[in-house]
Order: structure tokens, then C-alpha cells, then sequence
């Protein structure tokens, strides 16, 4: 189970800095952001390896479930 940011769009926001980076704007003009998603990502996988019962009202939660 992970409980994080999205990758995908942390990625895209990386992106976003270095652009502006490259077009010549100074870091440190650059405002500091936080994560504004996080995702709750479920592998059953490794939970029925381990011998992990996952409830189903945190399965309904889940952004992702890993059959």
C-alpha cells in the first residue's frame, strides 16, 4: 500500500521549473509549491503474499488497486 503524491504530475510540474529555468528565469524567483494530490495505490498481490486482509471500504478508497 502507498499513500503518496502523483508521480505523473510531479513530473510535470519538474518539467514546468526547468522550462521557466531555461528561459532565464532565476530559481530562486521560482515560487516553492506542495503537493496538491496525493494517491492510495493497493497491490492485492503482496497483500495476499503476506497474508493481508484488505478491507473492502479502504479497496473503494483506493485511486488504484494492483490485482
Amino acid at each position: 500500500m502507498s499513500y503518496g503524491p502523483d508521480i505523473r504530475d510531479a513530473v510535470r510540474r519538474g518539467a514546468y521549473y526547468v522550462d521557466k529555468i531555461l528561459k532565464g528565469v532565476k530559481p530562486s524567483e521560482l515560487p516553492v509549491e506542495q503537493v496538491s494530490e496525493v494517491q492510495l495505490i493497493i497491490d492485492l498481490r503482496v497483500a495476499r503474499e503476506l497474508g493481508i486482509k484488505v478491507p473492502k471500504e479502504l479497496l473503494f478508497r483506493a485511486d488504484r488497486v494492483i490485482r
